[in-house]
């Protein structure tokens, strides 16, 4: 292993530590397909930016977590547009275990009473139906041109990111920062200069999901998407560089993916981005 391969395992444990899920009842919330996101909400607006923002007090009917959207033309400096940015509390963040006590706990959907008795979760309360969800999510089949894994140690994430990079090559961690402190989850943004794109011949993302203890839904897909770093300056004067992936291919995602309704667009429609929380990350090749 290479010293920077170590010090990558060393900076992903100081992320995850401080950025993990601790919300064991929180519905999921994987920005690409997620069935959290799929169920049917009344979008009002043309999906343009300028409506996005107009409609901003008037969205009480709707879950305000879905607005991390928006189209690869809305990125340029001066544009706002509204985001939810999601904040966790990290003292109360699961951690991950070590590998070999990982892998001697059952990760399987079929499991699940017998792990509900080991974790000591009734059946039917908030932290099995969200165990239950995350077994679900992550036994799913990957949609065509898609690799998914879930990690339950920051060694098998890794190895999954290696098998995707290359065995042989280093890669670095890309995570929204947040400069201010603030409570506010969700507030109009601001472009403040034009983003910073980073090259990503191949990319994986990583999302926590709730469970017991840390588990990681990570990702790759073998069409093109693009990597920014964008610096956003909210309405309240919070300071966000925030990592944000445009999808410049669509065609397999479900034609009522929340993305679509919300900025009114077809499966197939290229350049459909969303911003990533601060507890969600992507690895790419550092050249």
């Amino acid at each position: 292993m290479s010293m920077k391969f170590a010090a990558l395992n060393f900076l992903l444990l100081l992320l995850l530590l401080r950025y993990a899920d601790g919300s064991g009842n929180e519905q999921l919330k994987n920005v690409l397909r997620l069935h959290s996101m799929d169920h049917d909400r009344r979008i009002e607006d043309d999906g343009s930016v300028e409506a996005r923002v107009d409609s901003l007090s008037h969205m009480d009917h709707m879950d305000q977590s879905v607005m991390v959207f928006f189209t690869l033309k809305d990125l340029k400096a001066g544009n706002s547009m509204p985001i939810y940015f999601r904040k966790k509390d990290s003292s109360t963040s699961p951690r991950f275990l070590p590998r070999d006590e990982a892998d001697a706990i059952a990760f399987s959907l079929t499991e699940l009473p017998t792990l509900l008795r080991f974790f000591s979760f009734s059946q039917g309360s908030p932290q099995a139906k969200a165990m239950e969800a995350t077994l679900r999510e992550c036994e799913i089949p990957a949609i065509k041109g898609e690799v998914k894994f879930c990690a339950t140690s920051i060694e098998s994430m890794l190895d999954f990111a290696s098998s995707i990079l290359g065995s042989n090559s280093d890669f670095k961690i890309l995570a929204t920062e947040h400069h201010s402190k603030s409570s506010i989850l969700f507030q109009n943004y601001t472009i403040l200069k034009a983003p910073d794109e980073i090259p990503a011949p191949r990319m994986v993302a990583c999302h926590t999901m709730p469970y017991p203890y840390a588990v990681l839904y990570c990702h790759s897909q073998e069409t093109q998407n693009r990597v920014f770093k964008v610096s956003l300056g909210g309405e309240n004067g919070d300071r966000v560089t925030a990592v944000a992936v445009c999808h410049m291919d669509t065609s397999q995602w479900k034609r009522d993916h929340v993305s679509f309704r919300l900025l009114g667009m077809e499966p197939g429609t290229p350049g459909v981005c969303h911003f990533f929380p601060a507890d969600n990350f992507v690895l790419v090749p550092d050249s």
